[in-house]
């Protein structure tokens, strides 16, 4: 990978094989509970200046990455609720670039911190709940196609962890 590779996919892209069954599962729903504390963790003392860089040339400022996650995995919860819910529904997709766009990208950090603290906890609770069948379930999304329940848990993962990292190794490239 190349030095630009390495800041964009600090973790390394997402590998569908990292999908597995209900071990994998286990320590995924784990990374899912972990990440409000990860996040905060994260971002604790960054000044607003240091929350408006980006975490590459070109990419989003921490502040855009943790309203993100905040976006992201609302999209996220709801749509395993749909899957959990309906036959295969089709999900709307949405511009994820557009929203980190939107003023409310620009806003502190705190609101999306406690919006995550608890949208997981609901997340994880419903995660603790579903059968081996439930992770079979999944939806179309129009652009992608199917996706499973269990592929789409690995792939929130590794989003929770790669966004963190984006965060964390900036910290270390500017000595904060």
């Amino acid at each position: 990978m190349t030095d630009q590779d390495l800041l964009r996919y600090p973790i390394g892209p997402f590998r569908p094989a990292e999908a597995g069954g209900p071990e994998a599962r286990a320590q995924q729903i784990e990374t899912l509970r972990r990440l409000p504390e990860r996040l905060r963790a994260a971002v604790a003392g960054l000044s607003d200046a240091q929350l408006d860089t980006p975490y590459r040339e070109g990419g989003w400022t921490v502040r855009q990455v943790v309203h993100h996650l905040a976006d992201s995995h609302a999209n996220s919860y709801i749509r395993f609720k749909l899957a959990l819910t309906e036959d295969w529904p089709t999900i709307k997709p949405y511009d994820e670039s557009a929203w980190a766009r939107l003023p409310d990208s620009k806003l502190p950090v705190e609101g999306s911190l406690l919006f995550l603290d608890a949208q997981h906890a609901r997340w994880v609770g419903l995660l603790g709940t579903m059968s081996e069948a439930d992770f079979s379930r999944g939806m179309v999304h129009p652009e992608r196609g199917r996706s499973d329940l269990g592929t789409t848990l690995a792939i929130y993962a590794w989003h929770s962890l790669h966004h963190v990292a984006h965060i964390t190794r900036l910290r270390e490239r500017m000595g904060w």
